[in-house]
């Protein structure tokens, strides 16, 4: 599911208003719950939790920094965190922290301010890596989000309003989430936590029990409680290896202008249509690829490659770096004919 642009703010943003505290119970019923002790084994319960959000915090606060926005006047332009993932000083963090910033300033969890630079962002997934230039470094354990699961515990790590490596533990509330970028390009592989993320936290570490980083924190639900998102490391892993390699990650686009539609259910059955939606062409690119392959205004495209193009969003995951400049099959409907063209997407940063 795609959560409305209206109802995201990123961590960076206001922050979400306080739980307002209710009793559970009045009268003699207060009185008895006071009474009641914690049989011993809850209290070994509650000892190893704490046990395993010191160990995670210990493990990775050291790995985390603290990330200001300059502008060019030298105005502080904003502020977010990030965390160490290589021995010689790349990191990670979210675009939406450093995109467009003239200068950044980092500080260490030891109170050094080295110099940094931003190496690479990515809005569409919105991560970024910066280089940090310092010695004695230490990274992080990269976990796996694939192997993540509904109701373990996950620890947040983070700079809220400025005040280093500040903690808050939750659980993993839900996975495979997805939201809208600032470009309107989908988010896929996003874990939803009730860890608490404050202004100051977008782009720092989500951290499993053994001390593992699952996700980059990066957003929350305006007038939500404990209802807060991360981008899972797994996404992070791919895209913060191309920012490092190119500083960019390379996609691939056909240049149309389209809109999601119904397709007629008789079309659906004559054709065998792997969906029963497509993306209407509404608009084409002087010079663009789909022009090329003789794309029109009316023509309805529903697949490509043999996958289904069931909406915009399905467009855009199958035009990869991979497509750059690869004969590709697309399988458009025009009026009522079902007609297949050769189409070569080209790279560029506009959407497709």
């Amino acid at each position: 599911m795609a959560f409305s642009d209206s109802l995201m703010k990123f961590a960076d943003g206001d922050f979400v208003q306080d739980l307002e505290l209710r009793p559970i119970s009045t009268g003699e019923n207060v009185e008895a719950a006071a009474s009641v002790t914690p049989p011993a084994s809850d209290d070994a319960l509650f000892d190893a939790y704490s046990k395993a959000v010191v160990h995670a915090a210990e493990a990775v606060g050291p790995s985390v920094v603290n990330i200001e926005v300059r502008r060019r006047d030298g105005e502080r332009a904003g502020s977010g965190s990030g965390f160490i993932i290589t021995p010689d000083g790349f990191a990670l963090t979210n675009s939406h922290v450093v995109h467009g910033a003239q200068r950044i300033e980092v500080t260490l969890a030891d109170g050094r301010r080295p110099d940094a630079h931003v190496v690479g962002d990515d809005p569409d997934t919105d991560l970024a890596v910066i280089r940090v230039f310092a010695p004695q470094l230490r990274p992080v354990l990269l976990g796996d989000s694939k192997n993540t699961r509904v109701g373990q515990v996950a620890i947040a790590i983070g700079n809220p309003y400025g005040f280093q490596c500040t903690v808050t533990a939750g659980v993993v509330s839900a996975l495979g989430r997805s939201f809208r970028a600032s470009t309107g390009r989908l988010i896929d592989d996003i874990i939803q936590t009730d860890a608490a993320l404050n202004p100051g936290n977008s782009g720092g570490p989500l951290v499993n029990s053994r001390g593992e980083v699952i996700g980059v924190n990066t957003a929350v639900i305006m007038s939500a409680q404990g209802i807060c998102f991360a981008i899972g490391i797994d996404t992070a892993k791919y895209v913060g290896a191309w920012l490092i390699k190119e500083g960019k990650i390379r996609r691939s686009y056909i240049g149309v202008g389209g809109q999601n539609v119904p397709l007629h259910r008789r079309l659906v059955r004559h054709y065998r249509l792997p969906a029963t939606s497509g993306v209407l062409v509404i608009s084409v690119a002087p010079g663009s690829p789909a022009e090329s392959a003789g794309l029109r205004e009316g023509d309805v495209m529903v697949a490509l490659n043999g996958e289904p193009v069931s909406s915009i969003d399905a467009l855009h995951k199958l035009l990869t770096g991979d497509q750059i400049g690869v004969d590709s099959a697309l399988t458009i409907i025009r009026r009522t004919e079902k007609i297949e063209v050769k189409i070569r997407p080209a790279e560029s940063a506009k959407e497709s």
